[in-house]
């Protein structure tokens, strides 16, 4: 990923916790493994029976540079990068919307065994439909989104997203943008959650305006903060 020094504190910031997603990669493809397989990750929680508040929206705060691997799946896969301005980019969080993202969620998860890039496709990270059964975690969620446009929810509202998870290790999730909120898709539980109460740090992900990604660098879920 490229850096231009000459942006000031934020390209600092971004570039420093680049950094820790690059050590971290290893590790993200081993969370991604126990995190989506039923087996290995023990009793799947509850999912909770009505939407939930949530008190705001997860905020960008300027534009950042796509991955290489998002960029090579845009070049595979165009229509997953281009974006409708016609499509409303959040949708009403109803009862039957809450419903088909618990059941999709839960659904994927334990469907598509976790394989890491290097083991499943020979390289460090590549994003791709897991077709064979098999995919990462970026895979899982993309998958999700399939699913999710193929019931009628509009794909500008639903954003891949790149996170650091509680075990300081980079990950992927898919965030959808709710009149309540953003909640999220993740292949390391089978609840659906605000993003407040992830745990994560948010990094960054699509934007909901245009091929370039946003940044969130500064956005620390509360329960993350807590913990530290």
């Amino acid at each position: 990923m490229h850096r231009n020094a000459s942006r000031g504190p934020r390209a600092q910031e971004e570039t420093c916790v680049y950094q820790v997603l690059r050590r971290a990669s290893q590790a993200a493809t081993l969370v991604c493994l126990w995190g989506a397989h039923p087996v290995l990750a023990g009793t799947p929680e509850p999912a909770p029976v009505a939407p939930p508040i949530v008190s705001e929206d997860l905020r960008s705060s300027g534009e950042a540079g796509p991955t290489l691997a998002w960029m090579q799946f845009c070049d595979q896969q165009p229509q997953e990068c281009s974006i409708d301005s016609s499509e409303p980019d959040t949708i009403p969080l109803t009862d039957g919307t809450w419903a088909s993202l618990q059941e999709v969620n839960t659904h994927v998860n334990r469907t598509i065994v976790a394989v890491p890039d290097q083991d499943h496709w020979g390289v460090i990270d590549r994003w791709d439909y897991p077709d064979d059964g098999l995919g990462d975690c970026e895979d899982i969620q993309l998958l999700k989104r399939k699913h999710l446009v193929e019931r009628g929810l509009p794909q500008r509202a639903m954003r891949m997203t790149v996170v650091i998870d509680e075990l300081g290790a980079g990950h992927a999730v898919l965030r959808v943008r709710t009149d309540r909120g953003d909640v999220i898709l993740d292949n390391k539980r089978d609840a659906v959650l605000p993003w407040q109460q992830t745990g994560y740090v948010y990094v960054k992900g699509e934007g909901a305006d245009g091929k370039a990604w946003v940044w969130f660098g500064d956005r620390i879920a509360p329960t993350a903060t807590a913990a530290r």
